[in-house]
């Protein structure tokens, strides 16, 4: 990959995330930038990442995405800005959706308007299958949040470029389905809300290098979306405790069968390209330029869990799992 990061000052908002702390390792030994500011709430999470790097680029800024003027005195100076943070589980945001609101919605808002007065050259918000056609709060706060990133380039002027990159489920991180699969294989049980169900797989490294590809390619208002494989939880369950018993409990509230990533609806403005597809901005003055190397999808076209050309076997799923291990 380009050194994009080369001497340039990143800034990373819920930084102290599962996805903060994979990106921080890639980009501390494979680049080189001025520094890398960590903006979290969480003061034992950013103590125990300066332990755990103890490198003099990390610069840590305990603060919210709720707080305007915290992320106005953070991205002074920025280049870059990757917005991470959110709240995440569904069960917590059905069960707090004003907090969800705050955090997803009112805190994006606040990112754009800091990044776009300290003038912030691009930022990339991280965003979720769950956000397709959502059927839970979290989703529809995600949803609300890409949008705003999207139409929040009509008031930029060009001088700071906001973009999306929308991915699915990521091995190994926090309430991911592999953890408790292990758990629940130590009493000889793993629960399936529902045998029939599909998800989206994607590998720290491969979010990783979609998230660097799109910060060196992005003009303002794209959507990015991986070519990744997708898996069957049966499949994932048997690769986990193939000697255990499989039990069916019913689908929760707030989840699908399977996911989305591009709907019919957004076909018509959606590019093909090696490694992922683009989703581009409804502007007048977007340039079809930007296209280039990209070949329209057909009309009829949906990214779904279950139409996938690429499928996870059992035998590549437990490698997957041995590698996060």
């Amino acid at each position: 990959m380009n050194n994009i990061f080369e001497d340039r000052v990143v800034l990373l908002t819920g930084g102290t995330g599962s996805f903060g702390q994979n990106f921080v390792k890639y980009i501390l030994k494979n680049q080189r930038p001025k520094s890398v500011r960590i903006f979290s709430r969480d003061e034992l999470k950013q103590h125990d990442m300066r332990q755990q790097f103890e490198d003099d680029t990390l610069r840590f800024f305990i603060g919210d995405v709720r707080d305007k003027e915290r992320l106005h005195r953070a991205m002074h100076g920025v280049d870059f800005v990757i917005h991470a943070a959110a709240l995440k589980q569904v069960p917590s945001c059905e069960y707090n959706p004003f907090e969800a609101v705050k955090t997803n919605i009112i805190g994006s808002e606040n990112v754009i308007n800091a990044a776009i007065d300290c003038r912030v050259g691009k930022v990339l918000a991280l965003s979720t299958d769950k956000a397709v056609s959502p059927v839970n709060l979290y989703g529809a706060t995600k949803l609300c949040a890409e949008k705003m990133f999207v139409q929040s380039n009509s008031y930029t002027g060009g001088s700071t470029k906001n973009s999306c990159v929308r991915y699915g489920n990521v091995i190994g991180s926090r309430g991911s389905v592999v953890p408790l699969f292990k758990k629940q294989k130590e009493e000889g049980v793993l629960t399936l809300t529902d045998k029939r169900m599909t998800r989206f797989w994607i590998t720290y490294e491969q979010a990783i290098g979609l998230v660097i590809k799109s910060l060196e390619n992005m003009v303002g208002g794209e959507v990015f979306v991986p070519k990744i494989p997708s898996m069957r939880i049966l499949e994932l369950a048997k690769a986990i405790g193939p000697e255990c018993e499989l039990r069916e409990i019913g689908i929760r509230h707030g989840e699908k069968i399977h996911e989305v990533l591009i709907t019919q609806g957004e076909a018509r403005n959606t590019y093909e390209f090696d490694e992922y597809y683009l989703v581009e901005p409804q502007y007048r003055w977007w340039d079809k330029a930007n296209m280039k190397g990209g070949k329209k999808v057909d009309k009829e076209f949906v990214y779904s869990s279950d139409n996938n050309e690429k499928w996870l076997s059992i035998e590549e799923l437990n490698g997957m799992i041995k590698d996060m291990e």
